[in-house]
């Protein structure tokens, strides 16, 4: 070998010392053996690869072939716990495609569910989208008038139910002239005795005796898979729409390491409802790793949630911070561990500090804080400790930890003024937090709210955030909760989340009221716990030192139970609809 020569002089000193090769000898007439070389045209190349069609049809048929036996567990809506796998999975959707395809359901129909996470659900969800068919999820928590519009606004054809929504079965049915098949997930037995709801079947009759035999997937990956409208805070609820393309994508995106992460040996408990954001994509994740999964149904509560994660040995769950402020409740009074549970993922909403706490330093669960949106499908950023964070000091962690957290791989995340200029990555300039990538929505439904995109194709989140050097988002409040006051910000999540540590306290909110002088000041509104006093005073006092003086709230307010939204976060705009005649104290806000 020659070393220390350039390209040219390596090939001539490679030239001398290579003895030379005699050309084969060609007879006359005949053309050489040697190929001729072919000159490709200059531009860009394809790549050889397989068309693979990202169609979600390939996640429950993986599930099958590769973790058939794997167990899946449902608390079901009836009481008792029902034992299947994934291969049983698979056979019971392939009979509710043909069941639906009986029932004339064609290509992008929509079809709805009001359902708790159930494996009858998640069966409906297969048996839908592998069809080409558009799976709709309703959210029970809205008022049966903002159910109506919106099965109506989408159109839906069929709804399949759990039976303890029949009261808003009973009050909708009338109103949604586009629905032409109701079926309430149970059996003949538990089948409601109702005589209002026409054309109403139960699940086992309804997919009982239907073949096996299905063509799935056979349509573009861009075809429509899901629908999730949002919960509405601003006028009438969108419809966001997920391709197959961009639930396999989001799929690949949360099963990163730094993500959500579950793989085959873990068991997967998905408290945060599949009418969330297909509950945050564990729907598809679970079943695309092999991954154990927990169904938890109907029931919500501390000691229902600690008896699955006890008995079925769940390592991971998911849910937003209310949950697991129960399921703290439930276990500090019962001095109970979960000496299985390895790893949490709250979101929905910030995680109170003391929660993260107890969960980290009382049992040893780590707790990963995670932000998203139905737009996002849902996961857009998620608090796992990169290296150089990780030899900080624990309170340093900690502080990482209550930021939002950093987007994986697939999610671009942006902070710009309101001109649209980006921010530095200082960890502290603040602005309109933008996001783009292949499971953000580029449209809503039917293009409720026009052309919701910037010119290089990023949405805006609606939230107020900065972005750290190491790629950490922090958000420090809603672009419409803000409160603005002498033209800075006070972030409203701050400050409640400072005072629900207050032992009194069961819920906190701030909001901003009109100030002559600076625009808007703080009111803090408070739900006491059970049986617990406290006064104005007392949480001024409790919250000097832990915010600056000019965040201090002007005035605190009791209500008996802070309002909160369908997806489980403080309605904001019930509480402004409520205080907006409250007379904030004539007092001088701090410099």
């Amino acid at each position: 070998m020659v070393f220390g020569l350039g390209n040219k002089d390596k090939n001539k000193a490679q030239a001398k010392a290579a003895p030379a090769t005699p050309a084969a000898p060609v007879a006359p007439g005949v053309a050489s053996a040697m190929p001729k070389a072919t000159t490709l045209p200059r531009g860009p190349m394809s790549g050889l690869m397989q068309d693979w069609k990202l169609t979600v049809d390939k996640v429950i048929e993986h599930a099958h072939f590769n973790h058939g036996n794997r167990e899946i567990v449902t608390r079901t809506v009836e009481g008792p716990i029902l034992r299947s796998t994934y291969s049983d999975l698979y056979w019971r959707a392939r009979q509710c495609s043909n069941a639906l395809l009986a029932d004339g359901v064609q290509r992008g129909d929509r079809v709805a569910t009001l359902a708790w996470n159930t494996t009858r659900h998640i069966e409906t969800w297969y048996g839908t989208m592998c069809i080409g068919a558009v799976l709709h999820t309703l959210n029970p928590r809205l008022f049966p008038e903002q159910i109506a519009w919106i099965i109506n606004h989408a159109e839906d054809t069929h709804v399949f139910y759990d039976t303890t929504f029949q009261p808003i079965i009973e009050a909708i049915k009338d109103k949604v002239p586009s629905v032409r098949r109701w079926v309430a997930l149970t059996d003949k037995d538990h089948l409601p005795k109702t005589t209002g709801v026409k054309d109403l079947r139960d699940y086992e009759s309804y997919i009982g005796g239907q073949p096996k035999d299905v063509v799935w997937g056979d349509f573009d990956e861009q075809t429509a898979c899901g629908l999730c409208y949002t919960s509405g805070t601003t006028g009438d609820p969108k419809g966001v729409l997920y391709s197959h393309r961009s639930n396999i994508l989001h799929t690949m995106i949360g099963l990163q390491k730094d993500a959500i992460g579950i793989g085959a040996a873990d068991t997967t408990l998905p408290v945060v409802p599949m009418f969330h954001a297909n509950a945050w994509g564990l729907a598809f994740s679970c079943p695309a790793t092999g991954s154990k999964l927990v169904l938890p149904g109907a029931k919500m509560d501390g000691e229902s949630i600690y008896q699955l994660l006890d008995e079925e040995k769940v390592s991971f769950t998911a849910a937003v911070p209310t949950v697991w402020l129960m399921l703290l409740q439930y276990l500090e009074q019962t001095g109970k561990k979960l000496p299985h549970l390895k790893r949490v993922v709250i979101g929905g909403s910030a995680v109170p500090e003391r929660i993260l706490r107890a969960f980290e330093e009382n049992y040893e669960v780590e707790v990963v804080h995670a932000w998203g949106m139905t737009e996002m499908s849902p996961l857009g950023s998620l608090g796992s400790m990169t290296a150089n964070v990780l030899e900080q000091d624990r309170e340093t962690i900690v502080k990482y930890k209550l930021k939002q957290g950093r987007p994986p791989f697939g999610v671009e995340m942006r902070v710009t003024d309101d001109s649209g200029k980006e921010l530095p990555r200082d960890g502290k300039s603040s602005g309109r937090l933008i996001v783009r990538g292949p499971a953000v929505a580029k449209a809503y439904f039917k293009n409720a709210g026009g052309n919701i995109l910037d010119k290089e194709g990023f949405f805006d989140t609606g939230d107020v955030a900065h972005l750290d050097p190491y790629g950490y988002m922090q958000i420090t409040d809603r672009a419409k909760d803000v409160i603005k006051s002498g033209g800075e910000w006070i972030s409203s999540i701050d400050i409640e989340n400072f005072a629900v540590g207050h032992p009194a306290v069961a819920n906190a909110a701030a909001i901003g009221l009109p100030h002559p002088k600076w625009d808007e000041r703080p009111l803090l509104i408070i739900e006491l716990k059970p049986g617990e006093t406290a006064t104005r005073e007392d949480l001024l006092n409790y919250l000097n030192g832990k915010i600056a003086k000019w965040w201090m709230p002007d005035d605190v307010a009791f209500i008996e139970k802070i309002p909160l939204g369908a997806t489980g976060k403080i309605n904001k705009l019930s509480l402004r609809e409520t205080f907006k005649n409250h007379k904030l104290p004539t007092i001088q806000a701090a410099e």
